[in-house]
């Protein structure tokens, strides 16, 4: 695979402070496919102080003018659709026909939204004798994962530069090269200088870094709760604005009036889908007791299909996590239905797509963020139990809700504590705001809410 050996900063590739590299492993056969720079504290400092720069002309640029640049990165984006599906890939191990309708093709969608959106976005309105402003908040550091490396680069960056804002992004090491070839997108669409800049390197060195620089305002981190905490508190001390978002264990509840065989394959379907390396997982199965032992049947039928369906996890340390949270469930006394701690390949980093019963609300695999290919499915005695188990962990990003009649599903959605719940299998929106409730985040993304996390509000009274 092709990699820079230097960082995107200032509208050019320049060499890196430090001549430390990381390796990019191809997780589905262990082979490095890469080397890209080890981002240091002044490959970091370079980035924001051409990202600041850049900002007075980027801020003043009519909104009209910067989603024709948005527009024009959407473009390149579909123009070269099929290197970047073939560079996920590679370096998540991802299915190619996966990475192309998703890892590629959301992206492509949220650049086109952001395209629109800021052409028709009210950055000025009136209120009584007031005129309300909505300012670019200013430089942000983004700090990207690995599970969805593209997506989740457009999700902050495309918003962001609607905004006005210039931006600093430090992708995952793991998938760093599809954020080397967005650099390359954003060059070609004509993005003025400064206004994106890209260092890659370790979470601990550059992305803290990144964080903790005075000369960044807000701070946009995707991935883990425990890191979450960290930026957050280290935004917290500068009075600096975060936008957070985090773990889930997000339930998947299945009344008894829904399609049960339906409902059933469709959330298998969607832990399994990206190997189980998805926030917004429906990772527990709440089915009622009448009908659980059906449910376990269809379930462990289901994930059965899916051995030689779906990639690898990331990395070794990864398969590690999950294999011990497999264990944990075993050691717990919950019941093996599917899959297990066996690896299906002599090669690579790959996990059985394992189905948990007999899993109880307090045991470790239904509260904890597993981030595999693995389901808890638990049983539930009535609606009021069934909420309890829903709302009964410190997470609420997503989830479920499947029943005959969508007026009764949306009843009890309404009380999930979770920031997005489907409703018998709705469609994803890229317009509507994803974030989390509780220890799922802190503000949103996608859409019109994604784009307020990155303005600022001032006020004139006339």
């Amino acid at each position: 695979m092709k990699a820079h050996d230097g960082m995107y900063i200032d509208g050019a590739w320049r060499p890196a402070a430090d001549p430390e590299v990381i390796e990019v492993v191809n997780p589905v056969d262990e082979q490095v496919i890469g080397r890209v720079p080890a981002g240091t504290a002044m490959d970091v400092d370079t980035a924001v102080r051409a990202a600041r720069a850049a900002l007075p002309a980027w801020a003043a640029t009519p909104p009209a003018e910067r989603a024709a640049r948005l527009a024009a990165l959407r473009d390149v984006l579909v123009a070269r659709k099929d290197e970047i599906s073939e560079t996920v890939a590679a370096e998540l191990g991802s299915p190619l026909p996966f990475a192309q309708a998703v890892h590629a093709g959301v992206p492509i969608a949220v650049a086109g939204s952001y395209a629109e959106l800021a052409a028709t976005y009210e950055f000025e309105e009136k209120v009584g004798n007031s005129t309300v402003l909505h300012e670019p908040i200013g430089v942000v550091g983004a700090i990207t994962p690995w599970n969805y490396p593209l997506h989740q680069i457009v999700a902050k960056v495309a918003p962001a530069l609607a905004a006005g804002c210039t931006i600093v992004v430090k992708p995952a090491e793991d998938t760093p090269l599809v954020a080397q070839l967005f650099a390359e997108a954003v060059h070609e669409a004509g993005v003025p200088a400064g206004v994106f800049n890209l260092v890659t390197g370790l979470g601990p060195i550059a992305g803290q870094a990144l964080a903790e620089h005075p000369g960044v305002d807000l701070v946009s981190f995707t991935g883990s709760t425990a890191v979450g905490r960290q930026i957050g508190a280290t935004a917290g001390a500068a009075v600096k604005k975060v936008a957070l978002e985090l773990g889930g264990k997000s339930a998947n509840v299945i009344l008894p009036s829904a399609d049960l065989a339906k409902a059933v394959n469709v959330g298998v379907a969607n832990v399994m889908s990206n190997s189980g390396q998805t926030c917004s997982a429906w990772t527990r199965m709440l089915v009622h007791t009448s009908q659980y032992e059906e449910a376990v049947g269809i379930a462990a039928a289901a994930a059965a299909k899916y051995g030689e369906r779906i990639g690898p996890v990331v990395n070794a340390k990864q398969r590690a996590r999950v294999l011990s949270y497999i264990d944990k469930g075993l050691s717990e006394g919950a019941r093996l239905v599917a899959g297990g701690t066996e690896s299906p390949r002599e090669q690579g980093y790959f996990i059985s797509p394992t189905v948990f019963a007999d899993v109880t609300p307090d045991m470790t695999i239904a509260q904890e963020e597993i981030f595999g290919p693995v389901l808890s499915i638990l049983r539930y005695e009535d609606e009021e139990d069934a909420l309890r188990i829903a709302n009964g962990t410190v997470y609420g990003l997503a989830g479920a809700v499947w029943a005959g009649d969508e007026v009764e599903a949306v009843a009890f959605a309404r009380r999930m504590d979770t920031g997005q719940v489907d409703i018998n299998g709705g469609r994803f929106n890229p317009l509507a705001p994803f974030g989390g409730y509780k220890q799922s985040g802190v503000g949103r993304e996608l859409g019109a809410h994604g784009l307020a996390e990155y303005l600022q509000t001032k006020s004139l009274q006339l």
